[in-house]
């Protein structure tokens, strides 16, 4: 076998100009493939980093992708801590963020995070709190005061320190502490008191973005989320208006130094926020009487959606974290048939590169089965080269690919994160391997076939 591996790497090097073009080909289809699928991978990093650090139960408006797009009445908030299971319920208010320090804020997104202190503060794990690397996290006494944590991020992008004054949305809010997630989806947020959140998104009292409940160490999430679904089955809750969603996705301020971008959102994302009409079959018809919830016209109980109807939306991370999957799986296929597109431009070009050698090379396999070498050895000889081929550009799309990920990391690391693990580098390696053996295939069928008057003939 030694020697055979060593003529076909002598073969491979006597044609460099033809074999480097199909090494380029082969290690920028891998490369493509580690990029892309690093993509999905450290997606899937962050959502499990994430979902670790929060234990508890989050409570929305059904519907509300996040937060930001929900609101709950204030008062669902001590109901829920009377369930069984409940130790806090910790009421939040998310609006997103449209100036910082004069400059307009819009990719990366900031968000205004305001939390009743009082009860943060008792919560036994909290992801921000536990991640503060300097100064204090919000207390009770920061009730009332425009005191905020932010994440370094946010401290670093406008030189700002513990002490300092950070202008928000015409708000000039003084930075307590500084906390440091090192994640995408948490390292986005400017802690307040939840009152001040209010005034500054202009949100009333009496309503809410979200509930985060934590539970007693021995209670289990599924019994804790079928008791508060129990209790609140069947009631009704407004729905949001199309101005409230939209006040919600862009962001609004009460200050007059506030541009007008938020205006020019809303008339991009009214029709996506706008709810579709009732089709006529839906519409009421006159002497109707409408039905309580829970009982037909007779006033007699039923089963149906109606009683089953629920106003709030409670999950657990374990949920959150499927509704990801599903996501990231769908973005899995999406990227597989891109990755496959550059993949068969390589196979091509290994096939062609490997068909162009056996013809050049056909007085030369003659002469090889004229002094005894078997099928078998053409077979071995002809794999061989495809197959160095393959783990070639496979080492080096595999690494170029790693360098790319870390680069894009580096430079924008506040925009997107990339893993290219050793799994999928291994894997890429392995496949690049597979792909050179596979282009390899057709043009060793056709030199072992080949006998030594055919060679003579073609030349």
């Amino acid at each position: 076998m030694k020697p055979l591996l060593q003529f076909a790497v002598r073969n491979l090097l006597t044609r460099p100009l033809r074999t480097t073009l199909s090494l380029i080909g082969l290690t920028v289809a891998i490369m493509a493939m580690v990029g892309l699928f690093s993509v999905a991978n450290g997606l899937d990093r962050m959502v499990e980093d994430t979902f670790d650090r929060i234990p508890g139960l989050l409570v929305v408006q059904p519907g509300a992708p996040i937060p930001l797009f929900s609101k709950l009445p204030t008062t669902w908030g001590e109901e829920i801590a009377e369930v069984d299971g409940v130790s806090i319920v910790n009421a939040e208010v998310w609006s997103r963020v449209q100036m910082i320090e004069g400059k307009q804020v819009f990719s990366p997104p900031r968000f205004l995070f305001g939390t009743d202190v009082t009860t943060r503060g008792k919560l036994r794990k909290a992801v921000y709190r536990d991640a503060l690397v300097d100064g204090r996290f919000l207390d009770a006494d920061d009730h009332g005061t425009l005191n905020v944590v932010v994440s370094r991020r946010i401290a670093d992008e406008f030189n700002k320190g513990v002490g300092e004054t950070l202008r928000v949305d015409g708000n000039s809010l003084t930075i307590v502490g500084i906390y440091n997630c090192n994640s995408l989806f948490l390292d986005v947020t400017i802690l307040i008191d939840i009152d001040q959140a209010r005034r500054m998104c202009r949100t009333g009292a009496d309503t809410v973005s979200a509930f985060y409940v934590e539970l007693v160490d021995e209670a289990r999430s599924d019994e804790v989320i079928a008791a508060v679904q129990d209790r609140f089955r069947g009631r009704k809750l407004d729905p949001v208006s199309t101005s409230d969603l939209m006040d919600m996705a862009v962001g609004t301020s009460a200050t007059a130094d506030t541009p007008q971008l938020p205006d020019l959102l809303k008339v991009i994302l009214s029709p996506l926020l706008t709810p579709p009409p009732q089709s006529p079959t839906e519409q009421p018809k006159p002497g109707d009487r409408p039905e309580s919830p829970g009982q037909n016209d007779a006033g007699q109980p039923v089963a149906g959606n109606q009683a089953d109807e629920l106003p709030l939306e409670i999950s657990s991370v374990a949920d959150w974290a499927e509704d990801f999957e599903k996501f990231s799986a769908d973005l899995d296929i999406f990227l597989l048939v891109m990755t496959g597109i550059g993949i068969v431009i390589a196979v091509v070009s290994i096939l062609n590169t490997m068909l162009m050698s056996v013809t050049e090379r056909s007085i030369e396999f003659g002469i090889l089965k004229a002094n005894g070498w078997s099928r078998r050895d053409i077979l071995v000889l002809i794999g061989l080269e495809s197959a160095i081929l393959g783990l070639a550009g496979g080492v080096l799309g595999a690494a170029a690919g790693w360098g790319a990920a870390q680069l894009i990391n580096h430079y924008w690391s506040d925009r997107v994160y990339l893993y290219a693990g050793p799994g999928l580098l291994a894997f890429s390696v392995a496949f690049s391997m597979l792909l050179g053996m596979v282009g390899g295939l057709y043009p060793a069928y056709l030199a072992a076939r080949m006998t030594p008057m055919d060679a003579i003939r073609r030349a």
